[in-house]
């Protein structure tokens, strides 16, 4: 049986390490703090343009804040 890949991210390590908050980054990416909050644990994935817009805000490539476990 294949196992299901898991997307996860880096997304809170990285914009800690900015110093933003989550409600910083979701007005930098046009979403809500809620929004952030649901992907950084998990609990959402992203849109590929929103994906992208964060990409951009915390100027990080694609595969450096998205990965498969």
């Amino acid at each position: 049986m294949k196992k299901e890949l898991i997307l996860k991210n880096n997304i809170r390590s990285v914009r800690k390490a900015k110093g933003l908050s989550q409600a910083e980054l979701a007005a930098m990416s046009g979403v809500s703090r809620i929004t952030i909050s649901s992907i950084e644990t998990g609990q959402f994935n992203p849109t590929a343009k929103l994906a992208l817009l964060l990409c951009i805000a915390l100027e990080q490539k694609f595969e450096d804040l998205f990965y498969f476990d």
